[in-house]
């Protein structure tokens, strides 16, 4: 994809995860994310759905490509996902790492202990919990949490 084409996909991506998990309507998620109800309706086909009433609601869960970046003992990773419900237990472990890093609180890292993650591949990448780890690539500067979505360009 084209950088314009990576952004473009990336707010369609915003705007299904704003509508679900903030209960956002479909104009002001469009709207926040600057672009088309029409052109994210066209593109994110069944992650998005018309009620009887005319409003349009997210699906529980979709299939959307997403490109998240995990931490690995080697660095950051790439990962190509097509599960919202794998892109939102990424989202909580970054968090739960953001936070050990940040603060020093591990706690929230044991609930993903031994928890892997399955790329469009078929790859299985298990989460990193090792605090050893974590500072180390925390220490080298690897470690930045503007976004756990992987785009060429930004916005």
């Amino acid at each position: 994809m084209t950088n314009d084409q990576q952004d473009t996909w990336q707010r369609v991506i915003d705007v299904v995860a704003a509508m679900r998990a903030e209960g956002t309507s479909l104009q002001q998620a469009t709207r926040d994310a600057g672009i088309s109800a029409s052109k994210v309706l066209r593109l994110a086909g069944s992650a998005i759905r018309q009620r009887s009433g005319g409003r349009y609601v997210a699906a529980a869960s979709d299939s959307l490509l997403r490109v998240v970046v995990i931490p690995t003992a080697d660095g950051l990773t790439e990962v190509a996902l097509r599960n919202s419900k794998d892109a939102t237990l990424v989202a909580e472990y970054l968090n739960a790492v953001h936070r050990y890093l940040s603060k020093g609180d591990a706690s929230a890292l044991g609930t993903f202990q031994d928890v892997s993650i399955r790329s469009v591949e078929g790859e299985r990448l298990t989460l990193v919990t090792d605090v050893v780890t974590l500072d180390r690539l925390g220490s080298a500067g690897v470690l930045s949490f503007e976004s756990i979505y992987a785009r060429g360009g930004g916005r």
